[in-house]
């Protein structure tokens, strides 16, 4: 099954993620797809994460697909206006590639280019709505496209620890109106805040792909905790890491629990290893997935 029927079928979902290289260098990562990632139903490719210049996330997820797995590829709105956004889309699906998870994308003044200049020529809504029109064969102007039209099975992101919650809602319900089939959510370490988020989504039928980040370390959710916004590491868990004379059997301890507590309530979990695709295999495995 392709990731969209397996949305549609009601299966709960593992997607992880990949960071392409600040380079041309691609063997590392698909030998770690191949190693790591098999247990995955699709994986994330990051488009210049964090604002920093990495080799493209369309040109990565063209390789993974190539490999058998199933991509899905991040594009920010951050780096490219309409016409470059629209082209993107339109290549994405003549490689094949029909996952696609919109966001507006960090700010450049955040990555190792602080000096770009960023575009924004539209936000996530805004593409959401530009990729169904591309669909229906025109694009965002009403020009028809030629041949077949593209299809597309499009994502988003939420966060469900901003505070306050309802501006999160409210730009979920336009992603939604706008084309977005499914979410995925900032890292979770509290399901309390969770729970308090699905209570607030009930009347929303989309999945909900919950947001998984592996630990390196104590001071790692220390700076999460004060540099990321709507990202809140309990007490509890950096003590936790901080007392651990292993940090790898820690985190996967820690992510286990996490997705136990948090299946009840998500269609999914999306791991974001960071670093530690070693290790997901083993929180997979330990959290009964």
């Amino acid at each position: 099954m392709t990731f969209k029927e397996k949305l549609q079928s009601g299966k709960f979902l593992v997607t992880s993620e990949v960071g392409p290289a600040k380079g041309i260098h691609t063997d590392r990562l698909l030998e770690e797809a191949e190693l790591y990632h098999k247990g995955s139903d699709a994986i994330n490719v990051t488009d210049l994460q964090s604002s920093v210049m990495r080799l493209g996330s369309l040109t990565v997820s063209y390789l993974l697909k190539q490999k058998g797995f199933e991509p899905i590829y991040q594009l920010t709105c951050r780096d490219r206006n309409r016409l470059a956004l629209q082209s993107d889309l339109l290549s994405a699906a003549a490689l094949g590639i029909e996952n696609v998870s919109i966001l507006t994308g960090d700010h450049p003044v955040l990555g190792d280019h602080p000096e770009a200049k960023p575009v924004f020529d539209l936000d996530s809504v805004q593409l959401l709505q530009v990729a169904r029109k591309l669909e229906s064969g025109q694009d965002m102007k009403g020009n028809p496209l030629e041949g077949n039209a593209p299809k597309f099975c499009l994502g988003a992101v939420v966060n469900p620890g901003a505070e306050p919650l309802e501006p999160q809602i409210i730009k979920m319900e336009k992603k939604i109106a706008a084309g977005a089939e499914f979410f995925q959510t900032q890292a979770i370490f509290d399901p309390k805040v969770f729970e308090n988020f699905i209570a607030k989504t009930r009347h929303l039928k989309t999945p909900v792909i919950a947001g998984i980040v592996l630990l390196k370390s104590a001071s790692m959710a220390r700076y999460m905790n004060e540099h990321v916004a709507g990202v809140s590491v309990p007490d509890e868990l950096i003590g936790e890491m901080e007392e651990s004379k292993d940090k790898a059997a820690s985190s996967v301890k820690i992510a286990s629990r996490l997705i136990k507590e948090l299946k009840p309530m998500c269609r999914g979990v999306h791991i974001m290893p960071i670093g530690w695709s070693k290790i997901l295999p083993q929180v997979l495995e330990t959290s009964g997935l």
